[in-house]
């Protein structure tokens, strides 16, 4: 830390600005560092939204199907987890009254994926993010809100972060970003965008009271690729090259007679089979396990070109 500073809790002030302009330019919204902290990837800002503002007992809301591995950071809080069904505009707000209404109190979080849903590709709708964040005030739980792919688009979105939906004298949202999914998986430095009143309890977490927060040394090593510009030129890049394979793996998904949404962002194509599976199967991304046997998440992040074809060309039936 400094004197000026105080000690770097919520990350080095130098990143933390550096990182304020960089999301400015791609938000084209302002953002104030004093609404950051750096964490260890975005997993990082969900484990301490878990750990600091919910407590052993309480309930939380997730989306199905969803990111399978946020069952387990919720669960080892001593939480318990409820489902709501996906629609074509987002999570299925009613169904989550409904859970709200029921549980009178106990729901203290709602995970959502928004934008670049993992793993349907479905971004939220303006306004159910308007009517979520007003549940959240009126049924009082936070929304943990899993940005990873916000900046990977394929095509110009206009999706705001869920940040800028709430209240800052009465705020229930973190958004959670990464640059894990950008640059690469052991880039593990991301972010939390809260308004201070949520990100102060983050901060006092046992293990980064003693030890400070844990990617001052690993942020700073991003400040000059963001400043730069670099980053930025890189990000086009990726998601140019990314879009391209997502089209080229629908349009073979169709070829062998399967239905499928086009994402406009995001690592991921989810797709029901007709008999034969690859990838992933959907049956772990439902909280009890008991539906999505017969879906696929299909990554087309990782393998070069000529092996997506190759993977699709097996499910021909």
């Amino acid at each position: 830390g400094d004197p000026g500073n105080g000690a770097y809790m919520l990350g080095h002030p130098d990143f933390r600005k550096a990182l304020a302009d960089f999301l400015s330019k791609q938000y084209n919204l302002p953002v104030d560092p004093k609404n950051l902290m750096s964490t260890a990837g975005a997993s990082m800002g969900t484990d301490l939204a878990c750990r600091t503002l919910c407590k052993v007992g309480d309930l939380a809301v997730v989306e199905e199907p969803t990111y399978f591995l946020s069952f387990t950071m919720i669960r080892d809080r001593g939480m318990d987890l409820l489902g709501v069904p996906m629609q074509d505009d987002g999570m299925d707000l009613d169904a989550l009254e409904k859970h709200l209404v029921e549980q009178n109190g106990k729901i203290k979080m709602v995970y959502t994926v928004p934008v670049h849903h993992n793993p349907t590709g479905i971004c939220m709708s303006d306004a159910k993010r308007t009517k979520l964040v007003a549940l959240a005030r009126q049924y009082d739980f936070v929304i943990v809100a899993d940005e990873a792919y916000q900046m990977l688009e394929f095509e110009a979105c206009n999706i705001k972060p869920l940040f800028y939906y709430d209240d800052p004298e009465n705020p229930h949202v973190l958004s959670v970003g990464t640059f894990s999914k950008l640059i690469g998986p052991g880039v593990k430095v991301g972010w939390v965008q809260a308004h201070e009143k949520l990100l102060k309890p983050l901060a006092g977490i046992g293990y980064i009271d003693s030890g400070n927060n844990p990617v001052i040394f690993s942020s700073c090593n991003l400040i000059h690729f963001l400043e730069s510009g670099a980053m930025a030129k890189h990000l086009a890049v990726v998601s140019k090259d990314l879009g391209a394979r997502c089209a080229l793996i629908c349009k073979k998904l169709r070829e062998v007679g399967l239905e499928v949404f086009q994402p406009k962002g995001g690592y991921f194509v989810w797709v029901k089979s007709k008999g034969k599976m690859t990838g992933r199967s959907g049956e772990a991304m439902a909280v009890k396990k008991d539906k999505f046997q017969d879906y696929m998440r299909l990554c087309f992040a990782w393998l070069p070109t000529d092996k997506l074809e190759e993977g699709i060309e097996y499910l021909r039936q």
